[in-house]
């Protein structure tokens, strides 16, 4: 392969990567402008995602040399394709206990945050863990207190805020590669 048709492909991979992270720029603006849809959205991709789990649990199940590792593989997975269904039959009701799990996550994360402070806090840097922690559980505990009320705008607002950030610093990362890029070609 010659070196212009490296910088040709390297050209249009930067021209579809710029548009990408200006397709997830959207998307996040859309998700923040319309959180109850967004949160739907992520709610039917986690339902389908459980489904698929169950499906790979179910199968995987077969080929196992013992039976109780057989069962157990068919209990996962019936219990991964049951709240995928449930997910899927009941959105609004899925999307509250997606909340709820959410609230659960951030402040277990939160809780281990402020133990890798404890024990790192006499190196340099470590006050981040503490701000992290402290922010985290902030997030953990204000979605706590309005939940259910916050179930429609907390899943979709957060999808947004990071498809958002991850549009953001993508299309800087690529117009960043784009100057490393020869001109020629």
């Amino acid at each position: 392969m010659s070196a212009t048709s490296v910088v040709t492909i390297a050209k249009r991979s930067l021209n579809w990567s710029i548009a990408f992270s200006i397709l997830m720029i959207l998307a996040g603006v859309a998700a923040i402008a319309m959180p109850p849809v967004a949160g739907l959205a992520v709610n039917i991709v986690v339902a389908w995602l459980l489904l698929f789990s169950g499906a790979m649990h179910l199968v995987f199940a077969w080929y196992t040399r013992t039976v109780g590792a057989a069962v157990w593989e068919v209990l996962l997975g019936l219990v991964y394709a049951a709240i995928g269904i449930y997910l899927l039959a009941q959105p609004a009701a899925g999307l509250a206990v997606l909340t709820l799990a959410l609230a659960i996550y951030l402040f277990l994360e939160a809780v281990l945050e402020f133990a890798a402070w404890n024990y790192l806090r006499r190196l340099a840097g470590a006050g981040w863990l503490l701000f992290d922690g402290v922010v985290t559980l902030i997030l953990a505990v204000m979605i706590w207190r309005t939940w259910p009320s916050s179930t429609e705008w907390v899943i979709g607002t957060l999808v947004g805020v990071s498809m958002l950030f991850s549009g953001v610093s993508r299309l800087m990362l690529s117009f960043a590669a784009r100057q490393l890029v020869p001109k020629s070609a």
